[in-house]
């Protein structure tokens, strides 16, 4: 039986040793925290340690992106296994590893899953179930490599799969996660916010939900995507500046051109085949 590791024991790493484990795979877990692999062990997630990662034939690494990249430039892969990232930024991460030669099989991954919470404990094998993955190919990228990894997809879970240079999942990212973390962030730092239970419905728990990021993962996502995240924050400005220039002028048309504009927008996004 081919054996899979995963580093990093977190809620996605979790999942993916969870989801794997009950698809019958051999799952072994590596975590700086010695608590979250007791965890892993004792809920049935993994068999074991991953101590010596070259002893696996598959390795998932579920690490913030310096820490991934360290990984995959200093660890002992064994001779063809296959490594795949599952970090929130693809192109800094292929980067460093076609920077120098290599004896595993590398391709980027990234889940389009999760929850508020944070922690293995908040792993589940059902994590992925139905959600997309986005998979990234450079030139150098070998077919077995995506082959395989479409086997690991299917046993996770996951429905529809993207294809894309890592490029393309920067550029889009950048507008369907980074900047919507960001946007939901500020909006929470209204004074108005206190005191606002009873005020309460839908529209405020969609735009505050993913507020409470982990500041350390999502600083280090941000500035490795720099570029591509300004272009979306300085879209969006102008876009507020509109809307703000009409409430300023008391300019009714103006409003309403803007709402329509945003709704036909949305409108277009809905008919789109999932």
């Amino acid at each position: 039986m081919k054996k899979t590791a995963v580093v990093g024991l977190g809620i996605i790493g979790g999942s993916i040793c969870a989801s794997l484990t009950r698809a019958g795979h051999f799952v072994a877990g590596r975590d700086i925290d010695p608590a979250a692999l007791s965890f892993a062990i004792g809920k049935g997630m993994i068999r074991e340690e991953a101590a010596d990662l070259s002893r696996y034939d598959t390795v998932f690494v579920a690490l913030p992106v310096r820490a991934a990249v360290a990984l995959l430039d200093g660890e002992n892969f064994g001779e063809g296994a296959l490594v795949a990232d599952v970090c929130g930024v693809k192109k800094a991460v292929e980067e460093a590893v076609y920077a120098r030669p290599r004896k595993y099989r590398y391709i980027g991954l990234h889940p389009m899953a999760g929850r508020e919470t944070s922690g293995i404990a908040s792993a589940s094998a059902d994590m992925f179930s139905g959600a997309n993955l986005v998979i990234t190919r450079a030139p150098q990228t070998e077919e077995s490599a995506r082959e395989e990894i479409l086997g690991y997809a299917k046993d996770m879970g996951f429905g529809r799969i993207m294809e894309c240079t890592a490029e393309e999942h920067d550029r889009k990212i950048a507008l369907t996660s980074q900047l919507a973390h960001v946007v939901s962030n500020a909006y929470v730092k209204s004074p108005e916010v206190v005191g606002c239970e009873g005020f309460t419905g839908g529209s405020f728990q969609d735009m505050t939900r993913i507020a409470g990021v982990d500041e350390g993962m999502w600083t280090e996502l941000y500035m490795y995507n720099r570029e591509n995240l300004l272009s979306e924050l300085d879209g969006l400005l102008a876009h507020l500046s509109d809307f703000r220039r009409a409430l300023a002028e008391k300019d009714e048309g103006a409003m309403r051109r803007e709402l329509k504009e945003g709704r036909l927008r949305r409108e277009k996004i809905r008919r789109r085949p999932e």
